[in-house]
């Protein structure tokens, strides 16, 4: 059944079915229980954070960042089926070749799917749902993911035109941290935001997405986050946002940033000095002829800001750390000075004796706000 729901896909039987289906969703509201089958209770659920398919009798769910096993059972065809359908309306590709796809579904959520023989028996489908993604920092600092000093020290850093790091683990609340930072520019700039699959959802009025895309079946026409990041520039950003920061397109970001554009991004990483350090080798990805000696100052000159956002095991989002890079390199390693620390111990933030870096940036917006 598998190989011919592959081969059915994928060899352009259901083109039309394809264009029909992306017209219909496309022309009326879109209705949870067509597009996610059996799954759409958990979807229309505001408490549910994730949805995962480990097999058709293990289904989960995640809330408050602590997993559920629900008692929801399904059949192999069903998995299928709502595979199937799901990707109908993302275009995005799955077959024997390619086992996994990454994919943006109609309500914004993120879908993920691996098919044997990556996976041993049965598809593993995880559907990763964006329920923040219209949330300012000052709303954050309300939900107590961190103090309103912190929110509104972020937001004048980005008005103040600050490149800023995003960091953190799986599910700690990255792309919801990186929304609220975009949502914080101001309206008259224009921003590209740059994604492995369409995530984040600007509350701007002058902002392009691109997201990257897979070799077709004859293994071209693929387009890279490195090959974005480049055509980005071509079109006249005030600001660029990479979604997340994983291979060798590091190296491109930097250099973008360290050009005088100011940007964003995120990255995965256990503390901030380990994102800068991280930082530090996803270049050397991109060919021998990348060096150290090389990085190190770009990224001091390039990045100003880690916030650092955090999943306790109490299923509790914090930032715990935001830290400056000061600008100096000592040893080949970025300077790296702490800002504010969540102390778990006390259940506070501790303030560090680093200070945002570039004041004549934040000279610069007061003298334009108080000229306006």
């Amino acid at each position: 059944m598998r190989n011919r729901f592959v081969h059915r896909f994928f060899e352009g039987q259901i083109t039309k079915r394809t264009a029909n289906y992306l017209r219909y969703m496309s022309e009326t509201e879109i209705d949870a229980t067509n597009v996610f089958g059996p799954l759409a209770a958990f979807m229309a659920d505001p408490t549910v954070e994730e949805v995962w398919i480990n097999s058709p009798e293990r289904i989960f769910v995640a809330r408050s960042g602590r997993s559920e096993l629900t008692m929801l059972l399904l059949s192999a065809e069903q998995v299928r089926n709502l595979v199937e359908r799901l990707l109908l309306w993302s275009g995005r590709r799955l077959d024997l070749s390619v086992p996994f796809v990454d994919a943006r579904l109609p309500d914004g959520s993120r879908l993920h799917v691996a098919i044997p023989e990556i996976t041993p028996q049965h598809w593993a489908v995880n559907i990763r749902k964006h329920l923040l993604q219209k949330i300012s920092l000052a709303q954050l600092a309300e939900r107590d993911v961190m103090t309103f000093e912190m929110a509104e020290m972020l937001r004048r850093s980005v008005s103040a035109g600050i490149n800023i790091l995003v960091s953190g683990g799986t599910q700690a609340g990255k792309t919801t941290m990186l929304n609220a930072l975009v949502s914080a520019i101001p309206v008259a700039e224009r921003v590209i935001t740059i994604e492995e699959v369409f995530e984040l959802a600007p509350q701007l009025p002058d902002v392009i997405a691109m997201q990257t895309r897979s070799a077709n079946l004859q293994g071209e026409g693929e387009i890279s986050l490195r090959r974005l990041i480049k055509e980005s520039l071509r079109m006249r950003p005030s600001r660029i946002v990479v979604g997340e920061v994983r291979e060798s397109e590091a190296l491109d970001l930097l250099i973008a940033l360290n050009s005088g554009l100011p940007g964003m991004g995120t990255l995965h990483a256990n503390s901030a000095r380990d994102a800068i350090a991280k930082l530090q080798i996803l270049p050397l990805l991109a060919g021998e002829n990348i060096s150290h000696r090389f990085i190190a100052p770009t990224i001091a000159s390039s990045i100003d800001l880690i916030v650092h956002v955090t999943l306790d095991r109490y299923g509790v989002r914090r930032v715990s750390e935001i830290a400056a890079v000061t600008g100096r390199v000592e040893n080949l390693n970025p300077e790296v000075d702490s800002l504010y620390t969540w102390h778990s111990e006390s259940g506070s933030y501790v303030r560090g004796l680093g200070s945002v870096p570039h004041p004549e940036k934040f000279a610069a917006l007061e003298f334009e706000l108080a000229h306006r």
